[in-house]
């Protein structure tokens, strides 16, 4: 298990974990940092080059449609070689975002981090 550097307050830990990347994100998602996250998660894909991509959404409260396509377009990128988005510790807005806009059947939902790495591969 590696330690990675984030340049941002968004993504206080991250963390390789065999052919995952593990990423804890905080604080709420919005309009107004969405492009911050955009930027570093998308630095963090293009360096470790990732299998799994897993996001722990324990410590986000609430998230809005701009953070949404953040998420869709990482999901995008994986899914280009194959890799799968797993988002765990959902909190109910933010579960509910993601089931009113129908994508919790694309992005893999697990309870916690333990779940997501032990979740096979397609």
């Amino acid at each position: 298990m590696d330690t990675l550097t984030t340049a941002t307050d968004l993504i206080p830990a991250a963390r390789r974990d065999g052919d995952a990347i593990v990423l804890s994100v905080c604080g709420e998602l919005d309009l107004h940092n969405s492009p911050e996250l955009r930027t570093h998660l998308l630095d963090l894909l293009n360096r470790t080059k990732p299998h799994r991509l897993i996001l722990n959404l324990k410590d986000v409260p609430y998230m809005d449609s701009s953070a949404l396509a953040v998420l869709v377009e990482a999901l995008k990128k994986m899914m280009k070689t194959g890799g799968r988005v797993f988002l765990v510790a959902l909190q109910p807005r933010v579960k509910g975002l993601i089931e009113i806009a129908r994508l919790a059947t694309i992005f893999g939902i697990c309870a916690n981090e333990q779940d997501a790495l032990a979740a096979k591969s397609p």
